[in-house]
């Protein structure tokens, strides 16, 4: 073959390589053959948490991973979570470590704790306290366990509970409905865990894995019935499956405010089908599996970097795998405008901020409007306006001190009209 159509041919397979990698999965470099068991983000770091291999930190969205395990002493890691700038880790067999250096460091505090093997993890704040926030500990075999001082110490929360194998734990953003996932169903509880009540009117089978929660829509995935939508805060479920060619769903990844206003996206990761994607509150699935090669799918999350680009990550028994939400879902960076001509949201600046931004607004009429804050969760963390406003263009400025680094949305509503938009804290 002449050199000149060997180039050639090789700059076609080189294009066509590049267009496919571009509209798919990416395995992520330096986590090929570890245990995800858990995902993490604080701010625009990125925590796997391992099976053997203890954790590891991303600060580039997934291309390079650093072990941030030094002091770690169980490198069994089942579950991250972060609150602040404090990150908790659960491991099977030495309970829970803290660490407030990014993984730099983690110190033990297990006391009160009496069940060595942390499953799952939620949290919540209670009256905007940032600094003490509710920390709730899911164990496999002595329930659930609760601190208010960010671990120090934990005292266990299970009157009523009558299945102590905790696989998860969610909590609505005000705090008001908690929800644990048991070997022996779905349990609720209104007061903080002090008391629970089981809730599984329609669930088919009880061994539920995993759970969410979306606006007034609460989810039980399960391991062999599939998933389980309620909207009475568990007294009934039912099965919404269609599309799903697995019941074994190992992980869930509610996404807010990410495509039309209308929609709220849905992922499951599950236990050989890889991952769903559904934007209808589950009633339908699709699967998204375009160069995933591993199908066990443990954790999902979200994570935007310092540039704005959305990414969807997953967490499986062959590492990290990332793909940008973009391609799932098409209109992720622009979620806009009933009329922009007349009401509008304005891009908060500076973006990224610290820790305060400006956010401006235009109404075209006298309504009644509401200017709120959320998480990636879709957790409501600060209301900046809500009251009656004349037409005009107005301008306010958000304060994000009590908050820690992160992606947040902000949300304006006046009557009919509604409008998204995200922005970055960075500490």
């Amino acid at each position: 073959m002449k050199s000149v159509e060997l180039l050639f041919l090789l700059f076609i397979i080189v294009t066509f390589n590049t267009g496919i990698s571009n509209a798919q999965w990416i395995h992520t470099n330096g986590t090929y053959g570890l245990d995800v068991r858990a995902l993490a983000t604080s701010g625009t770091n990125i925590f796997a948490g391992t099976y053997g291999d203890g954790i590891f930190l991303s600060t580039n969205s997934g291309i390079s991973w650093t072990a941030v395990d030094s002091s770690l002493t169980n490198k069994n890691i089942l579950s991250l979570i972060v609150s602040g700038e404090n990150i908790f880790a659960g491991t099977w067999g030495n309970g829970v470590f803290l660490s407030t250096n990014n993984g730099t460091t983690w110190t033990t505090i297990n006391t009160g704790l009496t069940d060595s093997n942390v499953t799952t993890f939620a949290t919540c704040l209670f009256n905007g306290d940032s600094a003490n926030p509710y920390i709730f500990a899911g164990t496999y075999g002595g329930g659930v366990f609760l601190s208010t001082n960010n671990g120090s110490n934990w005292i266990e929360v299970n009157t009523g509970l009558t299945n102590y194998v905790v696989r998860d734990l969610v909590i609505n953003p005000d705090g008001t409905n908690l929800f644990a996932g048991t070997d022996d169903g779905v349990f609720f509880s209104i007061n903080k865990g002090t008391s629970w009540t089981a809730v599984n009117n329609g669930l088919t089978t009880r061994y539920v894995y995993t759970l969410a929660i979306c606006g007034t829509y609460v989810y039980a995935g399960t391991t062999t019935g599939g998933v389980f939508r309620s909207t009475n805060n568990g007294n009934s479920w039912t099965a919404v499956n269609n599309g799903l060619t697995n019941t074994y769903i190992r992980s869930f990844l509610i996404c807010p405010f990410v495509g039309e206003s209308s929609e709220t996206n849905i992922f499951v990761g599950t236990g050989w089908s890889g991952v769903f994607h559904s934007n209808d509150y589950g009633t339908n699935w699709m699967q998204i599996n375009t160069g995933l090669t591993n199908y066990q799918v443990d954790a999902l999350i979200i994570s935007i970097n310092a540039a704005g680009d959305t990414n969807l990550y997953a967490g499986t028994d062959d590492g990290v795998w990332r793909r940008p939400l973009s391609e799932i879902i098409t209109n992720v960076e622009n979620i806009d405008d009933n009329n922009p001509n007349h009401f509008s949201l304005s891009q908060n600046y500076p973006n990224p901020f610290n820790p305060t931004t400006s956010i401006q607004y235009a109404v075209s009429s006298r309504e009644f409007v509401t200017l709120k804050v959320y998480d990636l969760l879709g957790r409501e963390v600060a209301t900046l306006i809500n009251e009656e406003k004349p037409a005009g263009e107005y301008e306010i400025e958000f304060n994000a001190s009590g908050l820690a680094s992160g992606i947040y949305f902000y949300k304006l509503q006046a009557g009919s009209y509604s409008s998204i938009k995200k922005m970055i804290c960075l500490k």
